[in-house]
């Protein structure tokens, strides 16, 4: 049986020499590849005739961490921490959010993808956690911090996410300082950290629709972890495209 293919969207930025450059962390190509995926690398600014020939070819979508999203796809209110924002990789991603949402493409947000999921389906976000959640924990653990498990997250116990890892308590890693304010219409908490921030979520009724706002792919020693990309893969080897 041929692996499927998953798209993985990424970031935008320059070399070390300053030349532009499309990037994206090796940890992401690594999980899909573990768990039987074939990885391709979505660059943000393919046109919209380029990325419907891509989405066609595709049994899923990662959506991958990043910069912020533009506060004008969810009115949110402005902070000077907000930064590395990407008109294009918005674009692409919200386009392939609502699409896949709505034709049932297995899709898998990680980080800011979480947040992406959200954003696109009329959701809204916390612009920068520690001002504007009360108290809120530091959920911002960037650099070498990737691996190091700094926080639990409460999983509902009979949702999809618990029953997909085997265990209704995860200790997760950290890499974020903005987080899930309102929920989309129809999505479905599925997490919790300790201050009472929303850290995973289900699109209901839809093959394989989750998103998690820690970071899994740099977690795959655990077996907890492993069980999410199988389930993932799993779900886009049966995927129609």
């Amino acid at each position: 049986m041929p692996s499927p293919v998953i798209g993985i969207t990424t970031n935008y930025g320059k070399n070390p020499d300053g030349l532009p450059s499309v990037y994206l962390l090796r940890a992401y190509v690594r999980a899909i590849q573990e768990a039987g995926g074939l990885p391709i690398l979505l660059p943000s600014d393919l046109a919209d005739s380029e990325w419907e020939i891509v989405y066609a070819r595709l049994d899923g979508i990662l959506f991958s961490g990043g910069g912020d999203i533009a506060l004008e796809h969810f009115d949110g209110s402005p902070h000077p921490r907000v930064c590395e924002v990407d008109p294009m990789r918005d674009a692409l991603e919200l386009a392939l959010a609502r699409r896949a949402a709505g034709e049932g493409k297995p899709f898998l947000g990680i980080c800011r993808g979480c947040q992406l999921i959200n954003v696109a389906l009329g959701g809204t976000l916390f612009t920068h956690l520690y001002d504007q959640l009360p108290g809120a924990l530091d959920h911002a653990y960037p650099g070498n911090m990737r691996q190091v498990l700094v926080h639990p997250v409460q999983l509902k116990p009979d949702g999809r996410l618990a029953h997909i890892v085997g265990t209704d308590r995860l200790m997760v890693n950290s890499l974020h300082h903005q987080g899930l304010k309102d929920l989309a219409p129809g999505i479905l908490p599925l997490a919790w950290a300790p201050d009472g921030l929303v850290e995973a979520v289900e699109y209901p009724g839809h093959p394989f629709g989750l998103a998690v706002q820690w970071h899994p792919e740099w977690l795959t020693d655990q077996q907890e972890t492993r069980r999410l990309f199988k389930a993932f893969i799993d779900a886009a080897l049966e995927s129609p495209r």
